[in-house]
């Protein structure tokens, strides 16, 4: 109420002041500069930018008192009413003729003014009207020495880019000063790719309640990240209810604007309470000897009458180069020719009507364009009628105060200092901010959306499909009725929700009919979250243009592409006999005829002088071949004593490694090779001869293939691998198809299935892969394209391959190989049968004695070729008329069951009965010797090695 008094006591002075002023100047012989004022004052700007006006004036011609011309303020008070205003500057123009006109104080009183202003051609001068909805270029005589908002959005949008929010939600007054900032706020941000999702205008002269609606509507939405856009008087109001909503707290982002900002020192205490951690800008004002004396001259001068009349911000610096600039422009025009040109009227005209027209008007605005000084809010310098931004200071609420924590500039962008050099290029790094306190107290970067109050979670949309289970899969418990949701992508997109550095909550929903089927395409299904059914779609989606106009997607977790497969030639030399196609078949005679040639010449070389190449004949023969023909995988062991077999035996080996290494390399060639030789190479080729196409139901690649040119009657459908292989092989002419368009990830699957069987040919046409699906300006799409590079960069994904896939590995067909297993089957069965039947041969006298003959089976000879005679024809310790091994006297060895047979009837063994069962007296030897003593015999006999001279000759007994 003092400062009221205070205020009214002066304004009721400000005539005589004016008076006398004039009296002093009329003795001097000084022309005075009639100039009106037009501000409110009941508010803070309204009476410092009067004071700050007045004292321009007075230290103006102080320092100039030679001038001749002498500004004359006449002030008038519009009680913050638009009409009050426009009274107020008729009031001016018509009775006191000014030559012009500071003010009015808002932007919605100088939207009229200024039409008075062009109509009598007098320059309407404003400090305090920054609405960008005001342009000089309508309305000429309007000239703006303040700022215009939208000078600020630049860094208000670098400070998004600092922190990475993507979405915004201006709050706004719902005023000519409010609403005219919103569109260069919006434009900004869509630059920087950040999204508007809504917008909050309040009624500037709303209740409580109606303030309080608004926070608590904010509250349940996604966004965090708030833009605040108003005038002191119902800023104060909204923060206060803001802090009852209880959206102060380490979860929320509060960004100023100048408007609020410019203010903070003359707000009250518990406003400044309520607005902690909140962050807010303002335009910069450089440090000068003049503004600091400034100052301690107006704490001095108004400090006394009230504190709050001490704080100085920026409007009344504007104010005080406002004065100073309309004071040298009037010194420049002069006083003469000051009146109004009158003209014609009738005698119904209104007031309006019988205005007139400045005479140096023009002049007068011309010269205050031109106009340039060092003030004491910076440089001085009108830019299309209005001053220009240099820099804003970015400030932090804290406490009872602020603190500064950076600056922008449109040439370096965000700054921790001002003094830098003009090389530094534009950044938006948070780096070059101080530290931060944020809402709630906490120096946490909050990122800007939380989920909604409301608890609600993200519904993830997910296809039904038939086939391609491994990538996702939907079915239903029939016990439990549970949606069960599987698959490759569904498991990584657990895990990049697990990377996601805070919990969202999330539940899967089919893209079904009633019946379990699919709604329809994948098109379809990423449109639903633009439609707002789903929050997100989840499954084998690619990343498409079309796709994107209307849904974001994530960073691509799989390979992108699509390309064609088709079948393999089938080769006639591709089967069992394919490993003789390396060597030709004269090779195959030469090189078998020197590998007999080369064993005949070293055992010839080798029979005087090594036991090895010695024995009969056929023992000789067989040596003679092994030797040659180990030498292929270089395994033999016989010793070669000679130098000239030696010889003989190195060159042999050198060819056979040349020859096997060739053949190896042949032989692999001719298996792997064959595979990359498709049935169709060129995609023209399949086109012109009319061939059917196959095709994934629901892909993308349908539209793909009718821009290339294929017929729609010729495109197939198939629904997983095994109607793809089916497809292929049944080829065009009986229904299929003889070609395969798909995209990398599922053509992998269809090789890893039948490698052997097609391949990829053509080129590989580009696409961006699987990605997750969002809405279009969601703010989970950064944080989830960043989990998508964690696990993907990791061994997580490879895992989840591993677990779906399998190691994908490229085998040969059996039937390659099944002649050389047919070989060595047949060698080996026909090896097995002569031995069973000479085996048989040699011991059918004890085929009822099973035992006896596995015993016999165990007994080791040395020569295959030689035959037994009977034991019971000779002494029993001479076989063959070779003196054999005399037997240990002793009791406790046990006697093997031969030499137990002879002692029956001390030379034969006694024959079998009438019936051909053996005899009694053998039958009743046998168990008189115990199995242990048996055993331990047997095997002492067995380690024994019979010498070839040593053999018995079967010569007797029954064969």
């Amino acid at each position: 109420m003092k400062a009221i008094h205070l205020s009214a006591t002066f304004i009721s002075l400000f005539p005589l002041v004016v008076f006398l002023g004039g009296l002093a100047t009329a003795q001097n012989t000084t022309i005075p500069f009639n100039v009106g004022v037009i501000l409110d004052l009941d508010k803070w700007v309204g009476r410092m930018g009067l004071r700050c006006i007045s004292m321009a004036v007075n230290d103006f011609y102080a320092t100039n008192n030679d001038y001749k011309t002498r500004l004359v303020i006449h002030a008038r008070d519009s009680k913050n009413d638009v009409v009050g205003a426009a009274s107020m500057a008729l009031d001016l123009l018509k009775n006191t003729q000014v030559q012009a006109i500071i003010g009015p104080q808002t932007s919605a009183e100088a939207n009229f003014v200024i039409d008075l202003g062009n109509r009598t051609q007098v320059p309407i001068v404003s400090f305090s009207a920054t609405s960008p909805s005001l342009s000089s270029a309508e309305t000429p005589y309007f000239v703006r020495t303040a700022l215009n908002d939208s000078s600020q959005v630049k860094a208000i949008a670098a400070i998004f880019q600092a922190f990475g929010w993507k979405e915004a939600v201006p709050i706004y007054e719902d005023t000519n000063y409010g609403n005219g900032i919103v569109p260069f706020l919006t434009d900004a941000f869509q630059q920087i790719d950040t999204r508007v999702p809504y917008r909050s205008a309040i009624p500037p002269f709303a209740s409580e309640d109606q303030i309080l609606a608004q926070p608590y509507k904010l509250k349940t939405m996604q966004t965090r990240v708030f833009v605040v856009h108003m005038t002191p008087s119902i800023g104060s109001r909204f923060f206060l209810m803001a802090k009852v909503a209880e959206m102060m707290t380490d979860e929320y982002v509060w960004i100023l604007t100048d408007g609020l900002t410019n203010l903070l020192d003359s707000m009250d205490p518990s406003v400044i309470d309520s607005m902690q951690g909140v962050l807010g800008i303002r335009p910069y004002v450089p440090k000068s000897k003049e503004l600091e004396n400034f100052k301690v001259r107006w704490k001095k001068k108004f400090q006394q009458d009230s504190p709050l009349m001490s704080n100085l911000d920026i409007f009344g610096l504007w104010a005080y180069d406002t004065a100073k600039a309309l004071a040298m422009a009037a010194e420049k025009v002069g006083g003469e020719n000051s009146s109004y040109q009158q003209i014609q009227f009738s005698e119904n005209s209104t007031d309006l009507a019988t205005l007139g027209v400045s005479q140096i008007g023009p002049k007068l605005l011309q010269t205050i364009l031109k106009t340039e000084f060092r003030g004491l809010s910076g440089e001085f310098r009108l830019v299309d009628g209005q001053l220009q931004s240099s820099a804003f200071q970015i400030l932090n609420v804290i406490g009872n105060g602020w603190k500064e924590v950076g600056f922008w500039t449109p040439r370096n962008g965000i700054l921790r200092e001002m003094n830098v050099t003009s090389t530094q290029v534009y950044s938006t790094s948070k780096g070059n901010l101080r530290t931060i306190i944020w809402p709630g107290d906490t120096t946490a970067i909050p990122k800007g959306w939380v989920i909604p109050t409301s608890g609600k979670k993200l519904r993830v949309g997910v296809p039904v499909k038939d086939g391609f289970s491994e990538f996702v899969k939907v079915t239903r418990d029939s016990h439990t009725n549970q949606t069960i949701f599987t698959g490759y992508c569904i498991d990584v997109f657990k895990a990049v929700m697990e990377a996601l550095p805070y919990a969202v909550p999330y539940e899967f929903v089919p893209f079904e009919k009633a019946d379990d089927k699919s709604v329809g395409s994948y098109d379809n299904l990423t449109y639903q979250v633009y439609l707002q059914q789903y929050d997100a779609v989840v499954g084998d989606t690619t990343i498409i243009a079309n796709r994107s106009l209307y849904v974001d997607f994530t960073l691509p977790y799989t390979e992108s592409g699509v390309s064609m497969i088709v079948p393999v030639k089938k080769d006639d030399k591709k089967n069992a006999w394919i490993f003789l196609t390396p060597l030709s078949r004269d090779l195959w005679l030469i090189s078998g005829a020197f590998f007999i040639f080369t064993g005949f010449v070293v055992w010839v070389l080798e029979h005087r002088v090594s036991d090895d190449f010695r024995g009969s004949i056929g023992d000789q023969i067989g040596v003679t071949l092994w030797f040659s023909f180990s030498t292929l995988v270089f395994a033999h062991r016989e010793r070669v004593a000679s130098n000239l077999a030696r010889f003989v035996a190195i060159i042999w080996v050198f060819v056979v490694l040349i020859l096997s290494s060739s053949y190896t390399a042949s032989l692999a060639s001719m298996l792997t090779v064959q595979k990359l030789q498709p049935t169709i190479t060129d995609v023209q080729e399949l086109i012109k001869s009319g061939k059917n196409v196959g095709y994934q139901d629901g892909s993308f690649v349908v539209g793909f293939l009718k821009k290339m040119g294929f017929d729609e009657s010729k495109l197939k459908v198939y629904n997983s691998v095994e109607e793809c292989n089916d497809g292929l092989t049944k080829g065009s002419h009986n229904g299929g198809f003889d070609a395969v368009y798909d995209e990398i990830p599922y053509i992998k699957l269809i090789l890893s299935s039948y490698c052997s069987k097609y391949t990829m040919v053509g080129p590989t046409y580009k696409t961006d892969g699987f990605g997750f699906v969002y809405p279009r300006g969601s703010p989970l799409v950064a944080d989830v394209s960043r989990a998508v590079l964690n696990v993907t960069e990791g061994d997580k994904l490879a895992q989840i391959e591993q677990a779906w896939f399998g190691k994908q590995t490229y085998f040969l067909p059996m039937n390659s190989f099944w002649g050389l297993f047919l070989i060595t089957g047949v060698a080996s069965v026909s090896a097995l049968v002569i031995f069973s039947i000479t085996f048989y041969c040699r011991n059918r006298h004890l085929v009822v004695n099973l035992v006896i003959m596995a015993r016999r089976f165990d007994e080791k000879e040395t020569s295959s070729a030689t035959s037994m005679s009977c034991c019971c024809c000779k002494d029993q310790n001479e076989v063959g008329g070779v003196r054999a091994k005399p037997q240990p006297d002793n009791n406790n060895v046990p006697q093997s069951p031969s030499v137990i047979s002879n002692r029956i009837d001390g030379n034969c063994t006694p024959p079998p009965d009438e019936e051909g069962r053996p005899s009694t007296e053998l039958v009743n030897a046998i168990p008189n010797v115990s199995l242990s003593q048996e055993m331990t015999y047997f095997i002492e006999l067995s380690n024994e090695r019979m010498e070839p001279s040593t053999r018995p000759e079967m010569t007797g007994g029954r064969s």
